[in-house]
């Protein structure tokens, strides 16, 4: 269904969410290494994660679809920890480090959930 839509339409849809997700990201960490760096690291591993499957046969406009829902998804799922991260930025920002920086697992689940639904929804809207 999406792959049959002009190949531009799934780099834009690619593009969007990486956009998004970088914004969202740059707006609850800020700390200026993180959201320089961060943009290019999800560049370097799209273009891996859409080259392998590439390589395995999938078509490459599935592989943007599959990918940008993906990161949807994360974005979507990273939003109940948005103030913690905050918070953790602010102390690393002030120079204050702690062992352990507790992610609480109802926010794990669901942002593992979320990235789940939104592949399963790229993987039927690609067929």
């Amino acid at each position: 269904m999406l792959t049959s839509v002009v190949t531009q339409w799934p780099w834009l849809l690619a593009i969007t969410a990486l956009v998004i997700h970088c914004s969202a990201l740059a707006k609850w960490v800020p700390i200026q290494r993180f959201w320089t760096v961060y943009p290019f690291i999800w560049v370097v591993c799209g273009t891996g994660a859409v080259s392998y499957g590439a390589w395995r046969g999938f078509a490459v406009e599935n592989m943007l679809v599959v990918c940008s829902s993906a990161l949807t998804g994360l974005t979507i799922g990273m939003y109940p920890t948005r103030k913690l991260f905050a918070e953790w930025a602010h102390e690393i920002n002030q120079g204050e480090t702690r062992e352990r920086y507790d992610y609480p697992r109802t926010h794990l689940a669901f942002c593992g959930a979320s990235v789940l639904v939104m592949m399963a929804g790229a993987i039927l809207l690609t067929r």
